[in-house]
């Protein structure tokens, strides 16, 4: 069973996601108190890959209230777990242009904290104004089969 904690809506706006990954993450008790109360933010993270092992980083864990001098800085480099066939794939995919790891999504999978990690493409700004468009079309016309329906 897997509980949603947070989401990086602003990868889904800036870049195509081509393929998505489930990684572990290396934390302290004190991250996992202040996961659990959904005190995370993956807004400006990005996923990087040195000496064959992989690291996300400006993720911001907010320190535990509850917590004393055991804190730590909330946005640290955090190690990402995954097989090492994974990371062979993804070390491939990244050295080609344009493609970039993104954490898209945190959840528990049991009493576990996983990250889903996206590869991704950057959109142009062209993707990005359609893309807008599409979702206010979309809205348009929920909004006129709704009124439709109450008829």
């Amino acid at each position: 069973m897997e509980k949603f904690i947070a989401q990086n809506k602003k990868a889904y706006h800036d870049y195509f996601v081509e393929d998505t990954y489930e990684a572990g993450i290396v934390l302290v008790g004190c991250e996992v108190k202040s996961i659990r109360l959904g005190a995370i933010n993956l807004r400006d993270s990005f996923v990087i890959i040195k000496n064959g092992e992989v690291f996300m980083i400006g993720a911001h864990i907010s320190p535990y209230k509850m917590g004393s001098y055991n804190n730590v800085d909330p946005r640290r480099t955090r190690k990402l777990l995954l097989n090492r066939s994974e990371i062979n794939k993804l070390r491939g995919k990244v050295e080609q242009k344009g493609y970039t790891l993104v954490p898209l999504k945190v959840y528990f999978k049991d009493a576990l904290v996983k990250v889903q990690i996206g590869l991704c493409k950057g959109k142009e700004l062209h993707d990005k104004r359609q893309a807008i468009k599409e979702k206010e079309n979309d809205r348009n016309l929920r909004r006129v089969m709704k009124e439709y329906n109450t008829r």
